[in-house]
């Protein structure tokens, strides 16, 4: 996925993934609950509503108690937004607050297989990286490094 859109082209991006996800792989709907474009613009991804706790497809063997986010690009080599950064902080400031978890806090995820072995109760972040739960190099080194600033970003906006 490129870098060079312009956010009026990020709707279309998005529909391209949903067509990726219900034609190709199979699946119901996108897998991601929510996708972020880089002007910091947030999509509802997974339909079923914002505000429930929708389970997506996002990261095989992790999907249950979690959410899933897509940014919209490539984040290995370069570096994400600030509207980007700042749209994840409020969104996971908002949508854990839902249901009062600490976007600074860590918890503990039983596996459905995947990466880790079905049944392991693996350790990780509130706010995670694609990679943690799954084989992958998503969401790339330079949003991964950006995680921590997330975490406190949304902690703080949730008061803590």
């Amino acid at each position: 996925m490129t870098n060079r859109y312009s956010c009026k082209r990020a709707p279309a991006m998005i529909r391209a993934m949903y067509r990726y996800h219900v034609k190709s792989m199979k699946w119901r709907d996108i897998g991601y609950n929510f996708l972020v474009d880089k002007c910091g613009t947030v999509y509802e991804g997974r339909a079923g509503g914002v505000a429930k706790p929708v389970m997506g497809a996002h990261t095989y063997g992790f999907n249950t108690n979690t959410m899933g986010v897509a940014v919209l690009g490539s984040y290995d080599r370069s570096r994400p937004s600030r509207a980007a950064v700042t749209a994840l902080s409020r969104l996971a400031a908002w949508k854990l607050g839902i249901s009062g978890v600490n976007p600074a806090a860590r918890t503990w995820l039983k596996s459905g297989g995947g990466k880790y072995k079905k049944g392991r109760k693996i350790r990780f972040h509130t706010v995670s990286g694609h990679k943690d739960g799954y084989v992958t190099e998503c969401p790339g080194a330079r949003l991964y490094g950006k995680l921590g600033t997330i975490r406190s970003t949304a902690a703080r906006l949730q008061g803590r």
